[in-house]
């Protein structure tokens, strides 16, 4: 079976944006965003889910983060819709409790075709390096929208800023990961009405 591939690119007045994602990778990743933390996280998404990605984003940081953020989140999820393709024969559905430290961290997911994000993150700081913490939300709800997916992240314990946000992105990892994993018993699609 061969690998799923996508390769997407979006470019705007506020960003250019180059996104390769790989599903069946084995975690490598080469990231450029021109914000340290967010390629911290995006990393951390490709090493803990598996996924191989490729990320290169020239936006406009002298304003802010926000543009690059989001951007970069409706290009990732645009690529994990076109990678998933039909979805014949995955587990469609996918959780992970993650925990880091002081902090865990719940996301589930369902690959349904709905957009629909449920997020109940709680910070205390306006940012972690250069990255706006309430970005952290606008990035998954473009992701969750761009890749037809219907996400919930749920913040169990903790209160260090980083490790929330690093938790949540591990744990999206880990529960995109089972998702869109084969299971052998699933012939066609996971769905009654035969499609996603």
């Amino acid at each position: 079976m061969k690998d799923r591939v996508a390769a997407v690119s979006r470019k705007t007045g506020e960003t250019d944006i180059q996104i390769t994602l790989n599903l069946d990778g084995t975690g490598q990743a080469d990231i450029s965003t021109g914000i340290g933390f967010f390629d911290h996280m995006l990393n951390s998404f490709a090493r803990h889910g598996l996924f191989d990605l490729k990320v290169s984003v020239k936006g406009d940081l002298e304003v802010d983060s926000h543009h690059t953020i989001e951007d970069t989140g409706i290009v990732l999820g645009q690529a994990v819709r076109e990678a998933a393709g039909e979805k014949k024969g995955i587990k469609r559905f996918g959780n992970f409790i993650l925990p880091m430290d002081e902090t865990l961290v719940l996301c589930a997911l369902d690959l349904s075709g709905r957009p629909y994000l449920q997020e109940n993150l709680v910070f205390t700081a306006e940012k972690v390096g250069g990255f706006d913490t309430e970005m952290v939300h606008e990035f998954f709800y473009a992701v969750s929208y761009s890749a037809g997916m219907n996400l919930h992240l749920k913040q169990l314990d903790g209160g260090n800023n980083h490790h929330i946000i690093e938790a949540a992105f591990k744990a999206f990892a880990k529960a995109l990961d089972e998702a869109v994993s084969y299971d052998m018993r699933i012939q066609d699609v996971l769905s009654t009405k035969g499609s996603l």
